[in-house]
């Protein structure tokens, strides 16, 4: 592929040419693009060199439209580090130097930002509201991870290391691969007309699935019962009906084998939430069943913490990513979300709030005050309320009838 690296002002700008180095060594042609505050921290020699291509910085140095040519040319435009300041251009339309310009002119899907920043930026609502309006938009991100940061502290706000973006951008050359292969598949031979069958044939349906795991240390976590079954249970139902189907699941000992299934396996909800805001702008609908741990411990030592004497040892949480949420701002016209609720107490209300907050247009509400349902078991027995006062009551069933019945109603 053909791929820009666009370089900001952060200190994680460091990191830039390594992950030039490694896009070359798989293979992609690779060109720079910097902000002029992106050479405090790395140099326009070293950028040139490891690319084999003159630095794209200035907007005037060689015509105003070279934006354009180098939109033309690239496959794909990746943004490490991504400051809160270029998603906050972005988001906003705003273009007024030669990377903001690049970005506003290359096509959303085509775009990859690692972002990079004080965890407190992070959390700013500012700041998510942007990350939303990209991801909404189709522009895919990476990170950012946990760890210390240039201000001295440690929280959510590192930008992934090299490793990790190109292998995002691997995910992303093979996709490309998979869809020209399809497009060929198709154009060579005559396709069958969709069957009575497959109602769902054409369309493509995010699921997911199983718990997440917070990591304590290298050896503990904190985690949930959920066995995956309900969500895997869903994701064959509608490969069944004839949909493509995207599923992200956490940790589980369960196996996929139907081929219209293609699976992510995540350990963290902050990886599930990475996974489910790239995959659903392309999305006709998404069922989210996973138990998504709602905390996390706010540090995570890279070894295993021995135990003092009889001293207690106390964690300090702080909170994931709402990925339903998200989704629920992300939603286009014509796309369908739905969600689980597993209540304890005042069910029905409380799954009632959870559809309206998260602006949702199914949710499946069980609980575990019903012997057979929840998690662990081979049956269920939900309620699938709609956003238009729809209310759908199934007796105990196996996972896989209310499955079957779950994709019907939010289907229609």
């Amino acid at each position: 592929m053909n791929i820009i690296v666009g370089i900001t002002g952060g200190i994680a700008a460091y990191k830039a040419p390594e992950l030039v180095r490694l896009l070359v060594k798989d293979g992609h042609d690779v060109r720079c693009a910097a902000t002029e505050h992106a050479l405090q921290f790395t140099t326009r020699p070293t950028l040139e060199t490891v690319s084999g291509h003159r630095l794209y910085c200035d907007l005037f140095s060689s015509g105003s439209t070279e934006h354009i040519s180098l939109k033309d040319w690239a496959d794909l435009l990746v943004v490490a580090p991504a400051t809160a300041n270029i998603i906050g251009k972005v988001a906003s339309g705003i273009a007024d130097d030669a990377l903001s310009t690049l970005l506003l002119a290359m096509p959303p899907e085509r775009t990859i930002m690692a972002p990079a920043m004080n965890s407190q930026m992070w959390a700013h609502p500012a700041v998510q509201r942007n990350i939303a309006t990209l991801l909404g938009w189709g522009i895919r991100t990476v990170g950012p991870a946990d760890g210390p940061l240039a201000c001295g502290t440690s929280g959510t706000g590192r930008m992934s290391e090299p490793e990790e973006i190109a292998r995002q951008v691997r995910c992303v050359a093979t996709e490309q691969v998979r869809c020209v292969a399809t497009l060929l598949q198709h154009t060579q031979q005559p396709q069958p007309a969709p069957t009575t069958h497959a109602p769902l044939a054409g369309q493509q349906w995010l699921v997911t699935a199983g718990p997440t795991y917070e990591r304590i240390d290298s050896v503990r976590f904190i985690g949930n019962y959920s066995s995956g079954k309900m969500g895997f249970a869903l994701a064959e139902a509608l490969a069944d009906a004839g949909a493509e189907v995207e599923l992200v699941t956490g940790p589980t000992a369960l196996k996929t084998g139907h081929p219209h299934v293609h699976r992510t396996d995540v350990e963290s909800a902050r990886e599930m939430y990475s996974a489910a805001t790239q995959l659903f702008p392309a999305c006709t609908g998404a069922i989210l069943s996973a138990a998504v741990a709602d905390y996390r411990p706010s540090e995570c030592a890279d070894h295993k913490l021995k135990k003092h004497g009889s001293e207690g040892m106390t964690l300090t949480l702080v909170q994931n990513p709402d990925i339903l949420a998200t989704l629920g701002t992300m939603k286009r016209d014509g796309q369908r979300l739905v969600g689980f609720a597993l209540e304890t107490d005042n069910e029905l209300a409380n799954a009632e709030s959870k559809l309206q907050r998260k602006n949702l247009d199914y949710i499946v509400m069980n609980s575990l005050r019903d012997a057979g349902a929840g998690f662990g078991t081979d049956t269920n027995k939900v309620t699938i309320l709609g956003r238009d006062g729809s209310r759908n009551e199934s007796p105990l069933l196996s996972k896989q009838e209310v499955a079957r019945m779950i994709v019907e109603t939010v289907t229609q």
